[in-house]
């Protein structure tokens, strides 16, 4: 029997991710959103791409959360997207609200299901989903490393003029303006790029990197990035349902570990069929644990303040 993933949020993100889950034949899918009509279109849709592009799964779309039963993972998309000059923290208020009511759903219909956050701004979001579940910890937690160390990589193999199959990287720190790239654990062909590329290209991409999102959205000027979100999450899926003990990068829950606690911020992990099964504590650097640091204090802050 299939394994089933609900995501929740049928825009571009939430349905892209729908799409990719369907291509890969992971799991069936069961898509959700309150705009009536909308999913249940875009998941027929779906299922009517399936004979052309070699997909056998079921697909279905539902204004209702009873629609999640049975699910092995939740995926939340849902929230507004960034306009041009908008942070990721500015969505705080409106997003908070439609998170809570994500949560109520869930609660009410698979309270005991993992669930992989994806709505920004990300880390916020994963606690308070997390607050507001009925899970452990290490079963809730946030797509943002996946997504920020492709970001990375993708600008390196164009720094270098190599396949982007040939680069690895590693993005800490929250998925916003504070997130931290790591030259030195950065590689092209396992070479460090800091043998590679001089330290002002290096200062140059991880900038690009920080401001990858907010580039997509300055071009799109409608909308925001979709498109490698939903890969880097069907990636994290995949190592959940699985069990691949993948080691990636995702917003996590700390007790202690980088010094840091009560806090979900983007650090490496092995991702499995328990969801986090480990976070792992890399040897920093003064300045990069500085900055996971100040990165994490920028997010508790917010934490702190919100409503309980």
């Amino acid at each position: 029997m299939r394994k089933k993933v609900t995501v929740v949020g049928a825009g571009n993100v939430g349905a892209a991710c729908a799409q990719y889950l369907a291509e890969s034949n992971l799991c069936d899918v069961a898509l959700v959103d309150i705009v009536e009509g909308m999913p249940q279109g875009k998941a027929l849709d779906l299922l009517q791409a399936g004979p052309v592009r070699g997909y056998n799964v079921k697909i279905e779309g539902s204004n209702d959360f009873a629609a999640a039963a049975g699910s092995s993972l939740i995926v939340i998309t849902a929230g507004i997207a960034r306009k041009p000059g908008m942070s990721r923290e500015d969505l705080l208020n409106t997003n908070i609200q439609i998170m809570d009511s994500v949560m109520a759903g869930i609660n009410a219909n698979c309270p005991n299901t993992m669930i992989l956050v994806v709505s920004n701004p990300l880390d916020v979001m994963t606690y308070r989903a997390w607050q507001k579940s009925k899970m452990p910890k290490n079963m809730v937690f946030g797509q943002a490393g996946v997504l920020d160390s492709t970001r990375f990589r993708t600008f390196v193999a164009m720094e270098m003029g190599c396949a982007v199959s040939e680069t690895q990287a590693m993005v800490l720190g929250g998925h916003g303006d504070s997130m931290v790239p790591l030259p030195r654990y950065t590689t092209v062909g396992g070479i460090p790029i800091t043998e590679l590329i001089s330290k002002e290209r290096i200062d140059a991409i991880a900038q690009r990197t920080r401001d990858g999102g907010a580039e997509i959205v300055k071009l799109l000027k409608t909308g925001s990035a979709y498109y490698a979100p939903a890969a880097s999450t069907v990636l994290m899926a995949d190592a959940v349902l699985n069990d691949r003990k993948t080691m990636l990068a995702a917003s996590a829950y700390l007790d202690g570990q980088y010094g840091l606690k009560d806090v979900f911020i983007g650090v490496p992990v092995t991702l499995g069929a328990k969801g986090v099964e480990k976070v792992h504590e890399l040897k920093l650097e003064k300045s990069e644990l500085e900055a996971l640091q100040k990165s994490a204090g920028v997010y508790k802050e917010i934490i702190d303040s919100l409503p309980k």
